[in-house]
């Protein structure tokens, strides 16, 4: 059958009708695909995109915006030199971002993407208003709590909406740009808080300029697509055409209902409750997504992000801003490579280069702790290692689970499987965070590092085994190939 450049679908009364509908699934099983077709143009979708990685710059914003004031808000609000308060106002935030993510799925399932991230906004206005007017450090640590929540709510729901309604010839830059976005933010939160040295009071202002993201994102939400494959799995499909024209154009309508109708014909999709994540047929991509993000967090991110000052001190860099923007900008180039190439190269392949590359750069953390030759050259070392780690996480470990989970969830499982394998996110960034300094004392830096090693060595062993390709493929593609070879 030839392409169908417009296809007009039915009116919504008659295509969300019994009969209509049983008539339409014989016509989407019917349909063959030309063979020979243009992509779909990448501009439609872009604009909701964009919109999207809002929740992105969010996240990495909040994630750093007390980072550099924080001596002044602990001598505003009377914690300063109390190393568990310091602690707790910096990490509240994951605690909290683990219960949103937790409720991520639920949300995402029965109100819609567009919804869930109108609702994340709230907790995120919220706080950074309680904590931009707090009065005592109760109030700071709610507000950083209330935004946690916001936080941990969207970033799930942000990778599924933009794998949801990208084209699979640009998912993967698209994807990248959610970590390009989260760099952003960070590198904003301290440009925001250098005033802080000469202003007093200046850390308020910080908290109130990351409300006009989050009320951007509230609004922008309003006049973005929803998702077609959400709408489908409402039976919705008169509004799931109608968006798939916004975002595809009308000559890929067709097909891609086609394929979401084989898809549903296929496989039995079965409920949407929790209890599908144990399912046979799903336990074990839920497990390999849960994995990929504890891998991500073991592989001590965290630790060389924390330890990034004292190692550029070592070095004779001895501002923090210097440090911090240093590290700031490798991440962002080696994100926006990691856009180009995401595409290209394909996510596997990035992946097990970035472990690999990540492991390298332990092990010369690893060779300047302990080597007494080489003892001279230790700072220098120390700081091409982190430098480099850092890079390589960007390219690969950093951006790819958030865009390679919500490709390799099945359309019946994605959110709750997303906010199962975020929670391992939150609570391996935890932990990490909780126990580094105590490990660090008590195992020192050679023995630490290389445990870090070994971790990045098997991250890539893993990946090379259990994880598959989905470079240039739909998510019906994706999900009928995996559930063959489960």
């Amino acid at each position: 059958m030839g392409d169908i450049p417009y296809y007009k679908p039915l009116p919504s009364k008659d295509r969300n009708s019994d009969i209509d509908r049983d008539n339409a699934v014989a016509d989407y099983l019917a349909y063959e695909s030309p063979t020979a077709t243009n992509p779909p143009q990448w501009q439609l979708s872009l604009p909701h995109v964009a919109i999207a990685t809002l929740a992105s710059v969010l996240f990495g914003y909040h994630m750093g915006v007390v980072n550099v004031p924080l001596q002044y808000i602990g001598k505003d609000l009377l914690f300063a030199g109390n190393a568990i308060v310091q602690g707790l106002v910096v990490s509240v935030t994951l605690a909290s971002a683990f219960l949103g993510c937790a409720l991520s799925g639920t949300i995402a399932d029965t109100l819609g993407r567009r919804r869930a991230f109108q609702i994340s906004c709230v907790p995120m206005i919220l706080g950074a208003i309680i904590s931009a007017t707090s009065t005592h450090v109760g109030a700071m640590v709610l507000g950083r709590f209330i935004v946690g929540l916001g936080l941990g709510l969207s970033s799930p729901v942000t990778s599924m909406y933009v794998s949801e309604i990208s084209p699979a010839s640009v998912r993967g830059t698209y994807g990248s740009l959610l970590q390009i976005a989260s760099c952003v933010g960070i590198l904003a939160a301290l440009v925001a808080g250098l005033p802080a040295h000469s202003v007093p009071g200046w850390w308020r202002a910080c908290f109130w300029i990351s409300t006009v993201p989050a009320c951007l994102l509230a609004l922008g939400m309003e006049f973005c697509a929803e998702s077609p494959r959400w709408l489908f799995k409402q039976s919705e499909w008169y509004e799931a055409e109608q968006e798939l024209e916004r975002l595809w154009g009308p000559s890929h309508v067709k097909g891609a209902m086609a394929d979401l109708v084989r898809a549903e014909q296929s496989h039995d999709s079965g409920g949407t409750s929790w209890h599908a994540l144990i399912d046979p047929r799903y336990i074990k991509v839920v497990t390999i997504g849960a994995a990929l993000f504890a891998f991500q967090q073991f592989a001590g991110i965290n630790a060389v992000f924390y330890f990034s000052s004292t190692v550029f001190q070592a070095a004779g860099v001895t501002s923090d801003v210097a440090a911090s923007v240093s590290v700031g900008a490798v991440n962002l180039l080696a994100s926006c490579l990691a856009a180009y190439l995401m595409d290209r190269l394909g996510r596997r392949t990035l992946m097990m280069l970035s472990f690999m590359g990540m492991a390298f750069a332990m092990a010369m953390q690893v060779l300047a702790a302990v080597v007494p030759a080489i003892s001279s050259q230790r700072g220098s070392i120390a700081l091409l290692g982190t430098l480099v780690y850092v890079f390589m996480f960007a390219l690969g470990a950093g951006p790819v689970p958030g865009l390679l989970l919500p490709e390799i969830f099945p359309d019946c499982i994605r959110a709750k499987g997303m906010a199962v394998a975020m929670c391992v996110h939150w609570m391996a960034n935890f932990v990490v965070g909780l126990m580094f300094l105590q490990l660090l004392k008590t195992l020192g830096t050679g023995l630490l590092y290389t445990f870090f090693t070994l971790v990045c060595l098997a991250a890539a062993l893993f990946v090379k085994q259990n994880v598959v390709e989905t470079k240039g493929r739909s998510l019906e593609e994706i999900e009928s190939l995996l559930l063959t070879n489960l």
